[in-house]
Order: structure tokens, then C-alpha cells, then sequence
């Protein structure tokens, strides 16, 4: 197996988890591709549109490239007397990495798509390409302010009648027909079908309408997830590639003690992902929010949170909030949430943070940034009942009073009440063996292994 990243973040791995953590393992390598942008060795996330249409535009030839340069190298070892030639027989992409299935298609290999993101959301992308009915683009910014983006979205299959057009994912906000992320994302699921079959990091209790309806529209569906969590169950503790990891911050251990000496469900966590920045100005919302809440919380403040400048925050903050918070950059958010101290989870909505408070049986208080996570909190509050969302322009008082709903409030005990559901039917499906180790096995026979 041979697992490729992009140069940059292949960097930022070295970085961040140790000199040896590429080193691989026995019949497990790393490689890397150029991304075509400018080299840099920034410890903050790339820029997304840059680099979503410099991927979607340069790396076809050279992901071909190291297919071929992988199939030399293992005819060389086969005549060097190492056995029979390991050629590339199977490819399995990121869905956003189209370039990887346009490859496999040409070269005639088996090819699996992993979509990384909700199915909620991937519904959403497949449609914007029917969004020329007046819906895309904005006539003008007012449209994001005038009742534009509540225009009812009741023909999309699989989803609410009462959709709107702001739950869709957040590219739907441009005033430009050409806008780089739109554009990039209908490419993207119209090349999905073209491969053998999708991986979803999902259980089928909680998406179940939703793979009906995707089922009309791709190759078979294997159904993985919580996929963090049927890696731990069914990997070996002794196996060379249980300590393989892939995030791009340094985790700061520090958090679990503390989280050691609080009572049950007394701790709100706060995290706002690995992509998400804001304003100097909303980060002082939160923080007064969360400091006028009256709870103890953790909060990792990622150095490159607020655009174009340092995360910051007052020495009266610190004096205010006192021993009940910390404040980290990174650190283990799996564990974290499934730590009994935590009660509400303030959260940007991406899907692999959903899914591990899912786990951890922890609601959600939303504040989405963009992509999809729109319509995953549109989810998380309206289809699973587990959420609540803060309003874009974020005010103290509104942190505040969500915060103290969330865990102690009526709607707060519900929200509770249903996401412990969820869990059940999460941690069953990623049991040892269960149904989403099942569907991988599966995957392995008729597609990759085929």
C-alpha cells in the first residue's frame, strides 16, 4: 500500500508527529505529489480556493507520473530477484482528488472514491448543478440578507421539504457563476460515478434515507463509519500501522489531565476545526460568551484562527475565566469527547468532528464556517435533533445563553436524550466485526482486492 499526500502536507505530518512518523511500515509506504502551488513550509492550512483549482488542474499528469514511476520500481525489484512484480492494481481517492479516478479510468486499474465529507452534504453538491432557476448566483450581496437564501429547496431527493437554499453547502453564496468552489464541487461529484464504488464514512441509522437516494445516483455504497472508530476496534494494538497518524497539529496531551479532575458533563469543549478562521472581533464574542456562561471549558485556539493575525485574546479574559478554562492549540479530540467531563461540544460542524461527538454521546452548539457544515448543522438540529446553531454575526449574549441551554436547559436534556441513541447505533456498527467492519471487508473482496 502506498499512501500519497500532497507535498505540503506531507511536510506538516513530519512536523507535527516526528521525524520517523513516514517512515511506514512492512508493505505500507508514504509518497507525495506537487500540488502545483508555491512552495511554502507554513504551519496553517493552504488556501482552500487556490488550491482546489490548482488540484483540480495540475495533478492529473503528475499522480499518473508516480503510478508509473511505483510500476518501475516494482519490475525493478521482481528482476532484482524480490518476488513477482507489485504493480498498482487499485487506487482509493479522496472524491475531491477527481484527478485519482480520472487516472484509474485510464489506466484501466479498480478504483474506490472515499467521500470524507457528510452525505448530506455530498446531496447538496450533486445538485448545484440544477441551482440555474434564478437560485445561483446571488444577483447581488443583498440576496444573503433579503430572503434569497430561505427560498424552499423541496426537490432534492432524499432531503427535507423545507430545505432552503442556505442549507446548502456555503458555495451557493457567490455572486459569480465561475466561483472556484462551486464549480470545483460539481466537477467533483460528477466524477464520483465513474469510479468501481464509494466509501462513506457513515453508519445506516443515521443516514438511511440519504443512501437511498445516493444509491439512484452511484457505484455501490460501502458504509464505513465512524470510521475513527472501526480503526480502533478493529486494528491491532500490535500492528505496524496502529500508531500511523495523520493530523497537522502537534496534540497537546495536557487536555485529558485536566479533564481528569472535573465532574461529570461540567465541561464545555470548544474547537473550531483545522480550517475555520474569524475576525479578531468574533473571537471576543466567543470568548466573553463562553466566559459570561459560567461553565469550565477547554478551548483549542489554533495560532492561525483569526485571518491575517495571531489568535489573541485580553489578559481580562484570562483573569475572568480563571482555572476553569484552558486553552490549547491541538490535542486529541476523540478522546476528548468521549472523556465523561464534557457535556457540550462548540463545534464548526465538520463531519469528522459530528461524527466523534456522535460518539462520545456529546450535543452540539454550531457555529458553521462554510462548505457543507451549513447543512450539517441544518441536520444536527432539525433531522437528528443532537444541535443548536449560533447565527453567523456572533454575539456574546446569544454564546452565553445557547451554552447554558445546551447543558442544563429542557432542549439541552432532548438533544442529550437523542444523540445517546445515535451513539448506541454508532459504537455498535464499529463494533470488532460488527456491520461497518463488514461492509470493509466487503469492499476489500469485490472491489479492491477483485
Amino acid at each position: 500500500v502506498t499512501f500519497v499526500n500532497n507535498e505540503f502536507n506531507h511536510r506538516r505530518l513530519l512536523r507535527a508527529r516526528g521525524a520517523g512518523a513516514l517512515d511506514g511500515a512492512p508493505g505500507f509506504r508514504f509518497a507525495a505529489i506537487d500540488d502545483g502551488l508555491p512552495p511554502s513550509d507554513a504551519d496553517a492550512t493552504q488556501d482552500v480556493p487556490a488550491l482546489c483549482h490548482s488540484v483540480r488542474t495540475t495533478c492529473l499528469p503528475r499522480f499518473k507520473a508516480l503510478l508509473a514511476k511505483l510500476d518501475e520500481e516494482a519490475d525493478a525489484d521482481a528482476g532484482a530477484g524480490a518476488g513477482d512484480a507489485r504493480r498498482v492494481t487499485c487506487v482509493v481517492a479522496d472524491s475531491t482528488m477527481a484527478f485519482a479516478i480520472l487516472a484509474a479510468r485510464e489506466l484501466g486499474l479498480r478504483c474506490a472514491t472515499l467521500w470524507t465529507a457528510s452525505a448530506c452534504g455530498f446531496m447538496g453538491y450533486y445538485h448545484y448543478k440544477h441551482l440555474d432557476r434564478g437560485l445561483f448566483p446571488l444577483k447581488s450581496e443583498a440576496d444573503l440578507s433579503n430572503g434569497h437564501l430561505d427560498t424552499k429547496m423541496d426537490w432534492i431527493p432524499g432531503m427535507p421539504a423545507d430545505l432552503r437554499l442556505r442549507d446548502l453547502p456555503s458555495f451557493v453564496r457567490s455572486t459569480d457563476r465561475d466561483d472556484i468552489m462551486f464549480n470545483f464541487f460539481i466537477d467533483v461529484t460528477a466524477t464520483m460515478p465513474l469510479a468501481s464504488a464509494v466509501i462513506l464514512n457513515t453508519f445506516d441509522e443515521l443516514d438511511a434515507p440519504l443512501m437511498v437516494a445516493m444509491s439512484a445516483l452511484l457505484p455501490p455504497i460501502y458504509t464505513v463509519g465512524p470510521l475513527h472508530l472501526t480503526a480502533r476496534n478493529n486494528l491491532p494494538a500490535d500492528s505496524p500501522v496502529a500508531g500511523v497518524g495523520s493530523n497537522l497539529w502537534k496534540e497537546q496531551g495536557e487536555a485529558l489531565r485536566w479533564l481528569d479532575g472535573r465532574p461529570p458533563r461540567s465541561v464545555v469543549y470548544v474547537n473550531f476545526g483545522s480550517i475555520t478562521v474569524m475576525s479578531a472581533e468574533h473571537l471576543l464574542e466567543f470568548a466573553w460568551g463562553l466566559a459570561g456562561s459560567g461553565y469550565a471549558f477547554l478551548w483549542n485556539v489554533r495560532p492561525d484562527l483569526v485571518k491575517g493575525d495571531a489568535a489573541a485574546l485580553p489578559p481580562e479574559f484570562a483573569a475572568a475565566t480563571g482555572e476553569r478554562s484552558m486553552l490549547t492549540t491541538w490535542c486529541p479530540q476523540a478522546e476528548v469527547l468521549e472523556h465523561e467531563a464534557v457535556g457540550v461540544f462548540l463545534t464548526h460542524s465538520g463531519w469528522n468532528s459530528t461524527l466523534e461527538s456522535i460518539v462520545g454521546g456529546v450535543p452540539m452548539v454550531c457555529w458553521p464556517f462554510f462548505a457543507e457544515q451549513q447543512t450539517n448543522c441544518r441536520y444536527k438540529r432539525t433531522e437528528w435533533g443532537i444541535g443548536a446553531e449560533i447565527p453567523d454575526d456572533v454575539r456574546r449574549g446569544e454564546v452565553e445563553a445557547l451554552i447554558r441551554e445546551a447543558m442544563d436547559g429542557e432542549k439541552g436534556r432532548e438533544m442529550r436524550r437523542r444523540v445517546a441513541e445515535l451513539r448506541e447505533s454508532a459504537v455498535a456498527s464499529g463494533q470488532q466485526g460488527d456491520r461497518s467492519m463488514q461492509n470493509l471487508d466487503r469492499l476489500i473482496d469485490e472491489v479492491l482486492l477483485a
